[in-house]
């Protein structure tokens, strides 16, 4: 586990018993990834803030066009991915560090080392769709970002 790696609670959400705790908003990085761990996998969170002002003065982007209906969003229009930190390709534990983008209307990492774009909102691989990350459920619940139907075999 890298040292930019955040270490997820292991106790259940107090407003679910199927939810766990993997860091707090402010862990996030706006137009950027960050890296949990929960239940012995690598979980690598995006936040991609619905307003400018939202995200810190480092990472601001012009307003993106992207159709936002399916969309994992919040009620302040923020969103949240959560996939598979380990890049199918390579087998290395690097896709946290990718660089968000948008291709064919859905929103994509980039790995950044073969640069293979995986959507955002399945994990599925636009160059070849047999690869594929796996995604979680995550959703802001006041400060925490909470995996939603937590399990602890994942």
């Amino acid at each position: 586990m890298s040292p930019s790696t955040l270490a997820a609670s292991t106790a259940a959400h107090a407003s679910s018993p199927h939810c766990a705790r993997l860091c707090t908003r402010a862990d996030l990085v706006a137009h950027s990834g960050v890296v949990a761990w929960h239940a012995g996998h690598q979980i690598a969170i995006f936040y991609l803030p619905a307003r400018p002002d939202a995200a810190d003065s480092r990472s601001r982007q012009p307003e993106d066009t992207a159709d936002r209906s399916r969309q994992p969003e919040d009620a302040a229009g923020d969103c949240l991915y959560a996939v598979d930190n380990r890049d199918p390709f390579s087998g290395a534990n690097v896709i946290g560090r990718g660089i968000i983008g948008e291709l064919q209307g859905e929103r994509v990492i980039a790995s950044p080392l073969y640069k293979q774009h995986f959507r955002l909102r399945d994990g599925v691989c636009l160059e070849d769709p047999e690869q594929r990350l796996q995604t979680w459920p995550v959703a802001l619940r006041g400060d925490d970002v909470v995996l939603l139907e937590a399990r602890a075999d994942i």
